[in-house]
């Protein structure tokens, strides 16, 4: 183990950041389309990010405390103290560079969380809402009043099955949204 691993898994560690805002963004690009349908993807998409993250961040955290202890530093140092202590040559300005590229992503993950939390709270509800309303028995006016409120019953079984299972898939993106904080990698950055 050296400062090399420890590089490598911070590259590793900063695509998946990468690819987490991607996933954010692409959840909320939906959100706002109305695709509503299609948050059970993009949440299991989100997920399957943050347990790559994870782990990502458990080998980052056995690899910088080798090199920090190799350093002379706390094993639990943060990376900016880390880069610090590094010797001279490529390591300060290498290990410089991951914290800067890697806060910078963390400001923009967490926008991305805060963006989709607030489309995922105030879009739906409201569309919800009307469709809850919309359609109910009676209101449907054809000739035969006994068919219209049979067909009017039907459509509503089916909207509100169809309401039910949007409303579960906003549920679980809502609630693996509100997962994506990274409290370790803030603490490793410095910023906590």
């Amino acid at each position: 183990m050296g400062a090399d691993e420890l590089s490598a898994t911070l590259w590793r560690e900063r695509r998946q950041l990468e690819l987490l805002l991607f996933r954010l963004e692409t959840q909320l690009l939906h959100v706002r389309a109305g695709n509503w349908h299609w948050l059970k993807f993009t949440a299991a998409d989100v997920e399957k990010v943050l347990e790559n993250l994870r782990f990502d961040t458990l080998a980052r955290n056995i690899e910088s405390s080798a090199v920090a202890i190799e350093w002379r530093v706390p094993a639990n140092a943060t990376l900016p103290v880390i880069a610090s202590v590094a010797p001279p040559g490529i390591w300060p300005e290498l290990l410089q560079d991951h914290n800067h590229g890697m806060v910078l992503l963390l400001k923009q993950v967490e926008s991305a969380v805060a963006a989709n939390i607030e489309a995922l709270l105030s879009g739906p509800i409201g569309a919800g809402d009307v469709r809850l309303t919309a359609g109910q028995p009676g209101e449907v006016l054809v000739p035969d009043g006994s068919a219209a409120e049979a067909t009017a019953d039907t459509a509503n079984a089916a909207d509100d099955v169809i309401l039910l299972a949007e409303n579960a898939n906003i549920e679980r993106a809502l609630a693996v949204t509100r997962d994506c904080s990274l409290p370790l990698l803030e603490e490793f950055l410095g910023l906590a």
